[in-house]
């Protein structure tokens, strides 16, 4: 698998949400080599990315949809 600390983002195909209705408060996803998941901020492309292995990605997926990380 690749180090997920040592990833080149500059060919990653950045996706939004469909849900995210053209705002500019979004997060972006890219699938990477390796399995990894990247995720960026939309306003802040240029910035630095989060990369999660497929176990981190799906915990995090269901801590998301389980209000864990709610205000």
């Amino acid at each position: 698998m690749t180090d997920k600390y040592d990833v080149d983002l500059s060919g990653a195909v950045w996706r939004k949400s469909t849900r995210s209705s053209g705002s500019k408060d979004c997060v972006e996803v890219a699938f990477l080599d390796g399995g990894l998941i990247g995720v960026r901020d939309s306003k802040n492309p240029a910035g630095p990315a989060l990369v999660f292995t497929p176990s981190e990605w799906t915990a995090f997926a269901a801590g998301v949809q389980d209000g864990e990380f709610a205000p």
